[in-house]
């Protein structure tokens, strides 16, 4: 049996452990204590994949346009849809 708990620090307390010791009684458990990273953290947190990651969107083209250019586009796109 496996269970996952995403809590937050504040949550540690005794009658989650007393949960937890109720739900495997009389098993070996393994716990793991990780924090959580979001995509973006975790993908710039390596300097060479940084790197590579804001090279790789400085190289593409960008474009630029008014809001009142841009809604006059997308009336385009609905009318030929």
């Amino acid at each position: 049996m496996e269970a996952i708990f995403k809590i937050q620090p504040t949550e540690f307390n005794e009658r989650l452990l007393l949960q937890i010791k109720k739900m495997f009684e009389g098993k070996q458990v393994t716990i793991t204590i990780s924090t959580v990273m979001d995509e973006t953290d975790y993908l710039l947190s390596n300097p060479a994949n940084k790197k590579h990651l804001l090279d790789s969107l400085a190289s593409e083209p960008s474009v630029s346009f008014s809001a009142e250019e841009f809604e006059n586009h997308v009336a385009t796109i609905l009318k030929q849809a």
